[in-house]
């Protein structure tokens, strides 16, 4: 965590010195006499500040620059005595209430920290997700969830994913329709709010030279009839014929999916798969999509055998994924 830090007074600047030398990836930055503009001028540059003034000065001067509370930096505010240590913008996920806490170790103040969830010792469920690699497409599920936990002091979980343990606060039920919030690599959009892990894998087979359009149209038709969410892939997967395939590359790059390629000894190995005469004769290899997704996953479990398109082939496998108790502590500070 990049962390720059604003003083204005003689003692402030004391105590930004002494907070610098003990507190790393932690920088002074000069303050002329336009506050509002040194933040201005700093706010891309860091993930974090630690501003050492009133604190009607910082969120008069932060006001402006303000997003949203995945993007902004985390500040937080202290007085010149470090007494009273504010975590002001971005507690979770910016990393502000673990800095304040940081930082009131070294003062040997008070970390004032006013989110619901820590001072009701209820899981952050924002940074529970993000240990969880969960994902949504709407930041508003997360905070419709948040406000139940907090008001109700419980969160009812359905899971298609393995439970090992849940966080305090959150309650695993057995069907759907008791549930606040859903983990599901389905899109469950008439079935209210859902997580999606990220376990599917994406087997992938094509001719030479088919373009990224073509993936993507097989891949949006494939989830749509499956009724599952691109946001629960972990990857792609396909044979290392076609690791220097330019279509594929790019549909691969455009969507940030790794892709896991397999020769065709590993391919030739996997059982139960629909073998293809065309791949047999083309690269020596039983099949494409299906082997290659089982083998990514490293599981027997396909959810939708092989698809063929004109110059596509794909497949789906499922990955085990485990929910835990974890939750972000956060980012290196």
């Amino acid at each position: 965590m990049n962390i720059g830090i604003l003083a204005l007074t003689t003692g402030g600047r004391k105590l930004a010195a002494t907070i610098a030398d003990r507190l790393a990836n932690c920088r002074i930055i000069p303050v002329d006499k336009n506050i509002a503009q040194t933040f201005r001028n700093n706010w891309q540059k860091y993930d974090g500040f630690i501003a050492i003034m009133a604190t009607g000065i910082t969120i008069r001067s932060i006001a402006p620059l303000l997003n949203d509370k995945e993007h902004d930096p985390a500040v937080i505010g202290l007085d010149e005595k470090g007494c009273h240590v504010i975590s002001l913008l971005s507690g979770h996920l910016g990393g502000g209430n673990a800095l304040a806490r940081k930082v009131a170790d070294l003062t040997g103040g008070q970390a004032v920290i006013t989110t619901a969830s820590d001072t009701l010792e209820l899981a952050p469920l924002d940074l529970w997700a993000k240990a969880q690699d969960l994902r949504y497409n709407d930041r508003d599920i997360l905070t419709r969830a948040s406000s139940i936990l907090v008001n109700t002091g419980r969160l009812k979980i359905f899971s298609e994913v393995e439970i090992e343990a849940l966080p305090p606060g959150l309650i695993k039920v057995e069907n759907l329709d008791e549930a606040d919030l859903a983990i599901s690599h389905r899109s469950l959009t008439d079935d209210g709010p859902v997580l999606h892990p990220n376990n599917l894998v994406v087997g992938v087979g094509c001719n030479r030279g088919t373009p990224a359009e073509e993936f993507a149209e097989a891949l949006e038709e494939l989830f749509a009839d499956l009724g599952f969410s691109t946001l629960a892939i972990r990857n792609l997967a396909s044979i290392d014929a076609k690791n220097d395939e330019k279509g594929l590359l790019h549909f691969a790059k455009d969507n940030s999916w790794p892709i896991a390629f397999f020769d065709r000894d590993e391919i030739n190995t996997v059982a139960n798969v629909a073998v293809s005469s065309a791949a047999l004769k083309a690269v020596g290899a039983q099949g494409v999509a299906e082997p290659t997704a089982l083998l990514s996953a490293q599981t027997t479990i396909l959810l939708s055998r092989k698809r063929k398109w004109q110059n596509v082939t794909m497949a789906v496998a499922k990955a085990p994924c485990t929910l835990s108790a974890q939750v972000l502590e956060h980012l290196n500070i």
